[in-house]
């Protein structure tokens, strides 16, 4: 017998005060069995960085093709990819030629680190492609966050993220590697 998902409902009330965005949206994650905390929980603060209400998880692990969120056009034209993890070259390139907009998250303080010595020299020659790291411990306060029903605020300004639910509070300065994003 297979395992199933695990269904997480997330409300979210984001300002983006560097880009004059607000937004209430109520999101439903499923969290793959294969999926960790960390990865999921990436997911959601991906999505709260790139805040729209087009933009949607996709099936992710379950399909390889697609990347963590998309954002589609009227006419199913991929207008921003966000990635999760450490994606090989090959499939960078091919994000950067089928969106408009590419946005990679990677962590893992070992590791990203060393793949992005081994791909700067390639993934900054695409110019639609831009990457950010969350540092581990980020991550650890990104996975105490979790519940069943989460319900976040988060504010945005000058680069600064302060996620809270209820009495808590993190802040968050994600470093941008490369920065080609075009909101």
């Amino acid at each position: 017998m297979a395992l199933k998902s695990t269904i997480y409902k997330a409300q979210i009330n984001i300002a983006n005060l560097d880009h004059h965005l607000y937004l209430d949206q109520n999101l439903t994650l499923a969290q793959h069995p294969s999926e960790t905390d960390r990865r999921m929980m990436l997911r959601l603060l991906a999505w709260c960085l790139f805040a729209d209400e087009e933009l949607v998880f996709t099936k992710g692990l379950c399909d390889v093709e697609e990347p963590a969120l998309w954002k589609k056009n009227l006419v199913d034209e991929i207008q921003t990819s966000i990635e999760l993890g450490l994606p090989d070259e090959k499939r960078v390139r091919k994000a950067s030629h089928r969106s408009k907009q590419v946005v990679i998250l990677a962590y893992d303080n070992h590791a990203a680190p060393v793949w992005w010595e081994q791909n700067k020299a390639k993934i900054t020659s695409y110019k639609n492609v831009s990457v950010i790291f969350i540092n581990d411990e980020v991550c650890q306060q990104l996975e105490t966050m979790i519940e069943r029903t989460m319900q976040w605020q988060c504010t945005i300004e000058s680069g600064q993220i302060w996620l809270s639910v209820g009495e808590k509070t993190i802040e968050l300065n994600p470093v941008w590697w490369l920065d080609q994003y075009q909101a």
